[in-house]
């Protein structure tokens, strides 16, 4: 297919969208509607950015930047469309929102994009209203609902009527092309799919390669969303106090996210004391004492619905420290920062697995997974390896301008005591890199 510069008319728009010219708008460029449907940051988030002196991104600019990536990866594979069931890329591709968590065990909604840039969202029932603001979305339809849960014997049935609705799409947008990019899909709509002729490519490649390269707009959004998530962790770090419960004080992170417009949290990764090693154990019942560490990863769906994804390792009390603990903090810190100096435009994956900072033998049994990652709306593409994985994980590539990676480590020795979760997010420059994260490290750990 040649490249097709996509256009939007907004007057094919099926809705009328509610957005009504009396109301001012707000400094992202969305309406000051106390009773508007879009969902979005708070006066309190909208004061604290203003205090910062911080760029408030344009969402009209923003959404086009996303269609336009989108766009651009269909043509230069030839495929006539993509269909996205992951409630993460309808958001890339739309803007839209829609009990997102239930949504992704729940695949109710779809979104089909054209080559030439005409967007058709399958939304759930009776939930017109929700993206009537958004004259990217072209087409509302319904139909996508044909999970076990929905359709139980008849999910046949309704896949085919859905591909139905997606083959009449591809013709008038696609003419003969019938190569089909799909992100996930349930079985019976890959079975009706290829039975009514399509070509069925791996539509995650199309989506994480899009959304790589981060727009000026998305890049201010997640500046926005870092300052929410940072002035909910000085919350969180100031309910922290000897005799409260690990799930006490991971509420606060929840709360302030939630209070400035963010959306949830990924996980509930914060432990303390013994729990801090092995990693990956999530909050509960334990009740905190002085002179124990606690280490949290926010993995924070914040303003935007763009992630906030920062490590840190805290102490409790008005305490010295152990030697053991500032070794291990020290170790990490050194790791993240030594590593962070490795990336550059132009720099391959491959280069930054063979040069990283190397951990202690003792601590290479309990690594973390990557020792950077991409990271948008959610964790993204790349990932990149420890050395010890990458024969049977690794996979090469080039960073870029525009990339945003998250920089981490977890340090605990097998059988220790204790362990240190650190990680920051960067951002790819044209001639080199900017860390995005202000929240300072624990000095006391570092002295």
């Amino acid at each position: 297919m040649a490249a097709t510069p996509y256009s939007i008319d907004s007057t094919e728009r099926k809705i009328d969208p509610y957005r009504k010219p009396e109301f001012a708008l707000k400094p992202d460029g969305s309406p000051d509607d106390n009773d508007r449907v879009e969902i979005g940051p708070t006066a309190l988030a909208f004061a604290e950015w203003e205090a910062l002196g911080l760029e408030i991104p344009q969402l009209d600019s923003m959404r086009e930047f996303r269609l336009q990536r989108l766009v651009q990866q269909l043509q230069q594979r030839d495929y006539g469309g993509i269909l996205l069931f992951d409630p993460l890329n309808i958001r890339y591709a739309t803007d839209t929102t829609n009990m997102q968590l239930w949504i992704a065990h729940n695949p109710a909604r779809a979104c089909f994009v054209s080559a030439d840039g005409y967007i058709v969202l399958f939304d759930f029932h009776s939930c017109d209203h929700l993206s009537a603001h958004l004259p990217l979305v072209r087409e509302l339809r319904s139909g996508a609902s044909f999970f076990y849960f929905e359709s139980a014997h008849r999910g046949d049935e309704q896949a085919s009527k859905f591909v139905a609705s997606v083959d009449e799409l591809m013709r008038e947008h696609a003419g003969d092309n019938r190569r089909i990019a799909v992100d996930k899909i349930e079985i019976t709509g890959l079975r009706a799919l290829e039975k009514a002729g399509f070509e069925v490519f791996e539509g995650q490649e199309v989506t994480e390669l899009a959304r790589v390269i981060k727009g000026p707009d998305e890049i201010r959004a997640m500046r926005c969303a870092i300052a929410a998530g940072e002035a909910a962790m000085y919350e969180m770090e100031d309910a922290v106090e000897a005799g409260k419960s690990e799930n006490e004080i991971w509420s606060v992170l929840h709360a302030g996210n939630i209070k400035r417009g963010g959306e949830w949290l990924e996980t509930r990764i914060f432990s303390s004391g013994p729990r801090t090693n092995p990693w990956f154990q999530e909050s509960g019942p334990r009740v905190v004492s002085d002179g124990e560490l606690l280490a949290l990863d926010t993995d924070m769906i914040g303003t935007y619905g763009m992630c906030c994804d920062i490590s840190r390792t805290w102490l409790c009390g008005d305490v010295e420290p152990t030697a053991d603990q500032k070794r291990i903090y020290q170790m990490s810190y050194e790791h993240i920062m030594t590593n962070m100096e490795l990336l550059g435009p132009g720099v391959r994956f491959s280069e930054i697995t063979q040069k990283a900072h190397r951990l202690p033998d003792k601590f290479i049994p309990n690594r973390y997974g990557v020792v950077m990652h991409g990271v948008g709306l959610c964790d993204e593409y790349p990932a990149i390896r420890y050395r010890e994985d990458y024969d049977s994980y690794g996979y090469d590539g080039v960073f870029e301008p525009g990339m945003v990676i998250c920089v981490e480590v977890y340090a605990g020795e097998v059988g220790g005591k204790e362990g240190v979760k650190l990680e920051d997010q960067v951002l790819i420059t044209e001639d080199g890199y900017e860390n995005l994260i202000r929240y300072p490290f624990e000095s006391r750990l570092l002295e």
